[in-house]
Order: structure tokens, then sequence, then C-alpha cells
């Protein structure tokens, strides 16, 4: 993975690991092996590695994708597709990062929050 820290984050699914099913926990987690069904980890951060396939409806708190995930993404905070990702599917986010060469295909919802411009903050021309 591109970013040492988010391979050592919370317990890790390797590449042999296939799980058809529900996933859900307490705590972050990283897959870098395929998953099919539900991954439910609302108060926490998911990191699908480069190897990883995930066919599956995602709720998070904030998603790092560096592999494949067909399938809805819904995370709190934020979204972080990087360069060797691949997202197909709807992904609703407070805020969403793509990295140049990652491929995005279906419907994004980023609903972070608008701060309005004081007039302060506006020069006059």
């Amino acid at each position: 993975m591109e970013n040492q820290e988010d391979s050592t984050r919370g317990p890790h699914f390797g590449r042999s690991v296939s799980v058809k099913g529900e996933i859900s926990g307490s705590e972050d987690l990283v897959i870098d092996g395929q998953v099919e069904g539900r991954i439910d980890l609302p108060d926490h951060v998911l990191t699908v590695g480069p190897n990883a396939t995930i066919v599956a409806d995602v709720s998070v708190r904030a998603a790092t994708i560096f592999g494949t995930v067909i399938g809805s993404i819904a995370a709190r905070e934020k979204v972080d597709v990087r360069k060797t990702g691949s997202v197909e599917g709807q992904i609703v986010c407070a805020r969403l990062v793509v990295q140049e060469g990652a491929v995005l295909n279906g419907q994004v919802d980023a609903k972070g929050e608008r701060q309005a411009a004081r007039p302060a903050d506006v020069k006059a021309a």
C-alpha cells in the first residue's frame, strides 16, 4: 500500500481471505481479500487494500479505497479513493477525495457543510 499508516490500522484480512455474508465490528478494519455481502463499521475506518475486491454495501465512518468496491458506500466523514482504487456504485459521504488515476462509476452525494462567505471575507473591487 502507498501509506504505511493505512496498512497497519486495525485487523487485517489478507489477500487469501474470502468472506460471504456480513462483517460488523467496533474497530478499524483492513481488507485485502474478497468480500461479498455487507460491511457495517459505522464508527470506524475501512481500508480496502490494493488486492481487494469488495462486492458489498458498506457503512463506515470513513473509507480509504486502494482496491475495488462494487456497491454502495455510506461514510459519515470521508471517502478517499486512491489512484489504484475503483468504485462502482453510489457514494454518500461528507467529504470525497479522489486521486488522479482513480476510477469512479456511479452516483456521488457529498454532503459536506459549506461555510457561507462573510462580508468581511469578500474584498471590494
